[in-house]
């Protein structure tokens, strides 16, 4: 399937619109994609009477590390989707859509080859050690990977929160006219 390169489908009469709506619909795919992985964690203790922790463990693990992947993936995606189509806007369009660009840019996403490395991110090595070391060190992935979900799921709280603020603007600028 051939990825979509912009929010714009070759109509310019509403960009604006259409760029949220897309990027909207791309907000909510990052958050179904993370609830996904948590509710498959959630469902793994059916599995504890059968599977031994040595397994079960690192499989929790993969399953948030999957489900942040993918969010961060999106979350990438949507920025240069939103670039490439605020190239196209004219001036006052991209002054609409800046708090929503602003995101982007106040709260940059690394490279997933960057999250996953434990010596970049030593706050978050830190935590899941001691987490480790007060649970069972068999966490300290899980709770390393869950850094990145809960960092994945904050930064889409707070794109969606600009694109409510965005969709509010817009209906109060119509509702005057």
């Amino acid at each position: 399937m051939a990825q979509k390169k912009d929010y714009l489908k070759g109509q310019f009469d509403n960009a604006v619109s259409s760029i949220i709506k897309g990027i909207d619909r791309d907000v909510e795919r990052g958050e179904d994609a993370l609830m996904l992985g948590l509710g498959i964690v959630m469902l793994s203790s059916t599995f504890a009477p059968v599977a031994p922790p040595s397994i079960l463990l690192p499989l929790v693990a993969l399953t948030f590390a999957i489900s942040a992947g993918f969010a961060r993936i999106n979350y990438h995606n949507m920025e240069r989707k939103l670039l490439e189509s605020m190239a196209q806007l004219e001036g006052h369009e991209k002054i609409i859509l800046y708090p929503i660009a602003a995101v982007f840019a106040d709260y940059p996403m690394h490279s997933l080859a960057e999250s996953f490395n434990p010596l970049k991110n030593l706050k978050r090595t830190w935590k899941s050690a001691l987490g480790g070391i007060l649970i069972n060190p068999l966490w300290m992935p899980i709770f390393y990977v869950m850094g990145m979900q809960i960092i994945e799921e904050k930064n889409l709280g707070i794109l969606n929160r600009a694109i409510i603020g965005v969709e509010q603007k817009i209906s109060s600028l119509s509702s005057l006219v």
